[in-house]
């Protein structure tokens, strides 16, 4: 928390005055002498002392004016806002390495289903579009607020051959820079989330790629998901399909994205939510004043309420 005028604390010098010179008025009391010398019959026939109720109210307002004086100071601190606008592009590895079933039921299936969870954490008005990449990459549907359109495109992903991770980061940055076209420079911000298991084996390098998606101003956060004990049969042979994770931490480090390591359905699904909530939120400074005042006014309220409950008069 910090202060947009933090010169007006100084104004808690007098609060802690008046504590001050509270404390040296009760302290004064002591000194005078008992008059009444019969302390039995004292202790009988006077009032029970109020104790700690004699000092509440003087405390509650003692709070009251150190808080008004920090809202005048004007506290802010650094809260989470929806984004009211972004453009997603959700691209897909839908090489043959995805029906390995080291993530159950399969990594493509998996995959599938998380996608679904991310479009469900996003708001509303945040436009998606799904690419779909293996040798090559496609848009499968372009930027969209249609949640059924993306959602049906992803549920018509189909299995095909070799890894084009670079060519994917491409053809998600033309499909965003081609939908932001419309709005010129108030174009809504953009990220890419990437999901693939392999290492890129054709077309363009995901390191060309990365520097494309650090002109164009848009992080690419990926997703490796599988284990390094991941197998396809492929005419009759086992083939190993290990998952490569540093090459997609790399691709996502260098474009000011994050990396996710998802090993399972599971996982897959609590990373998507992660992702949807770092891109449906942005930080901003605000001013908190309004909570110290609201807290000033209570206190008041109760200093007032237990003086009138205890002692019949207004502090």
């Amino acid at each position: 928390m910090t202060f947009l005028d933090p010169i007006r604390l100084l104004l808690l010098i007098a609060p802690a005055g008046l504590l001050a010179a509270y404390a040296v008025m009760w302290l004064r009391r002591g000194r005078y002498a008992v008059r009444f010398t019969n302390l039995e019959l004292l202790e009988k026939v006077a009032p029970l002392r109020p104790g700690w109720r004699r000092h509440a109210p003087a405390a509650a307002f003692l709070l009251m004016t150190g808080l008004f004086v920090t809202g005048f100071a004007r506290p802010a601190a650094d809260v989470r806002v929806p984004r009211e606008q972004a453009t997603i592009m959700i691209a897909v590895d839908v090489s043959t390495s995805m029906e390995a079933t080291d993530v159950a039921p399969d990594r493509l299936t998996a995959a599938k289903r998380a996608a679904r969870s991310l479009l469900g954490a996003l708001p509303e008005r945040f436009n998606v579009g799904l690419v779909s990449f293996s040798g090559t990459a496609a848009v499968a549907v372009p930027p969209t607020t249609d949640r059924r359109a993306v959602q049906a495109g992803v549920d018509g992903l189909g299995l095909g051959p070799r890894t084009a991770i670079g060519e994917a980061v491409f053809t998600s940055l033309e499909a965003v820079a081609a939908f932001g076209a419309q709005w010129g420079q108030a174009a809504p911000p953009a990220r890419i989330v990437l999901l693939s298991d392999g290492s890129n084996t054709t077309g363009r390098t995901p390191e060309v790629a990365a520097q494309r998606a650090v002109q164009a101003r848009v992080p690419v956060s990926t997703i490796a998901y599988g284990t390094p004990e991941g197998v396809i049969e492929s005419e009759g042979a086992v083939v190993p399909v290990p998952v490569d994770g540093p090459a997609l931490e790399r691709l996502a480090q260098a474009t000011g994205g994050r990396f996710y390591e998802a090993a399972t359905g599971a996982e897959l699904s609590r990373v998507y939510a992660d992702i949807g909530s770092s891109i449906g939120y942005r930080t901003e400074r605000r001013e908190i004043w309004a909570w110290f005042v609201g807290g000033g006014l209570v206190l008041a309220f109760a200093a007032a309420a237990g003086s009138l409950l205890w002692f019949s008069r207004l502090p």
